[in-house]
């Protein structure tokens, strides 16, 4: 099969792999239809983590089961469904407490937590490919509505970055009414922002510096916050009589940037301790790891950050951590794509043939204006 394959720093080539078979009796086979290209692939992409060459990327995947294995009861040959980016067995101690982003058994002895095609989630494979295998089928796959094939654009944000977003609005226990601020306009964070105005949020502000991004977040009645027009910090409190937010999301991760463009990993949060109120909550689903050899400064590099602790402790804040568990939200997630209550794929600005792959990461990498979510499509043939 042809398949999105990784060979070192802003090199990724479509190129024939193996195709996956049936390994276990739990297993299920599919055809990939609709695949992401996700801001934390950008990651591994630029050479950042330790991804091995020759593995394939993809996490956001959407397909139609072509075969299963003996044991799987529920997914049928013939259904649309949904693969959470977490790798997730059902039955070890975390995923029966519904912490399916932690597996205790889908990843290295002494690590929790896998995926697919992403740096130290495991030996999955991901799905930016004409097939992937999904392990544990019956626990991981979300089976999808009969409208699957004509609104994928849709349910292919249920494998990530719409319940990841959902994710940063629960973990800052953001309620009706209240007011909201995310840093980051890219994927994750307009899905927070369109999270943050389905739970009604009276105010919901995207703070970044991409015109086109900022537009999208207007788009669904968020209000943009332009950082290069000057200090996001104050533009927030000018918005909330000097208040701040009462609660925040934290939507870029370990590449943030300060005002003045320069790589620093406590960026947007030091930001987000300053625009959220005295008690606010903050919510961090942008990616940090514990390594990071190409970073700026030795602290960084130690996965390490200057966090204004001083001021987050004084003003009573709370935060929470870590990547999102997909099954907590997607089913119901789905119910609003499929009633019409949402449209994700308002973001979608590309829909690439796999064999594009190429061209989709290096303009998503460059944050080219206009390219603010790609679609891969694997059986889309090229022009």
């Amino acid at each position: 099969m042809k398949a999105v394959v990784y060979h070192g720093p802003r090199d990724v080539r479509v190129e024939d792999v193996p195709d996956p078979k049936i390994e276990k009796p739990t297993d299920a086979i599919v055809r990939i239809t609709s695949t992401n290209i996700c801001g934390s692939d950008l990651h591994m992409y630029e050479g950042r983590t330790d991804f091995e060459p020759g593995r394939v990327f993809g996490h956001e995947n959407v397909g139609e089961v072509v075969e299963v294995g003996n044991a799987v009861e529920k997914v049928k040959v013939g259904d649309m469904i949904s693969a959470p980016f977490n790798v997730s067995c059902g039955h070890c101690s975390n995923c029966e407490r519904g912490l399916t982003n932690y597996c205790e058994r889908a990843n290295s002895p002494g690590i929790a937590g896998a995926a697919y095609g992403f740096a130290d989630m495991g030996p999955w494979q991901g799905g930016q490919a004409e097939y992937l295998r999904v392990p544990w089928a019956d626990f991981d796959a979300l089976r999808l509505p009969e409208d699957a094939r004509e609104r994928q654009n849709d349910y292919v944000m249920l494998s990530d970055i719409f319940p990841t977003g959902w994710h940063a609005t629960e973990m800052a226990g953001l309620s009706p009414g209240e007011t909201c601020v995310i840093y980051g306009g890219g994927p994750v964070g307009l899905m927070a922002a369109l999270s943050a105005t389905l739970k009604s949020a009276s105010q919901v502000f995207v703070v970044d510096r991409h015109p086109d991004r900022l537009k999208l977040a207007e788009e669904i009645g968020a209000i943009p916050i332009d950082r290069s027009q000057g200090d996001p910090v104050q533009q927030v409190k000018d918005r909330t009589n000097g208040i701040g937010a009462d609660c925040g999301c934290e939507c870029v991760g370990y590449q943030a940037h300060d005002q003045e463009g320069n790589e620093d990993n406590s960026a947007t949060l030091n930001a987000l301790v300053q625009s959220v109120k005295f008690t606010g909550r903050i919510g961090t689903v942008g990616v940090f790891i514990p390594q990071d050899p190409g970073a700026p400064n030795d602290l960084a590099k130690q996965g390490k950050a200057a966090f204004d602790v001083g001021w987050h402790w004084f003003k009573g804040q709370s935060m929470g951590h870590g990547q999102c568990p997909v099954k907590r939200y997607n089913r119901y997630l789905r119910s609003l794509i499929h009633e019409g209550k949402c449209k994700p794929s308002w973001i979608v600005s590309h829909e690439l043939p796999l064999e594009q792959a190429a061209e989709g990461y290096k303009n998503f990498d460059a944050r080219e204006r206009g390219w603010t979510k790609v679609v891969l499509k694997p059986q889309m043939k090229a022009a």
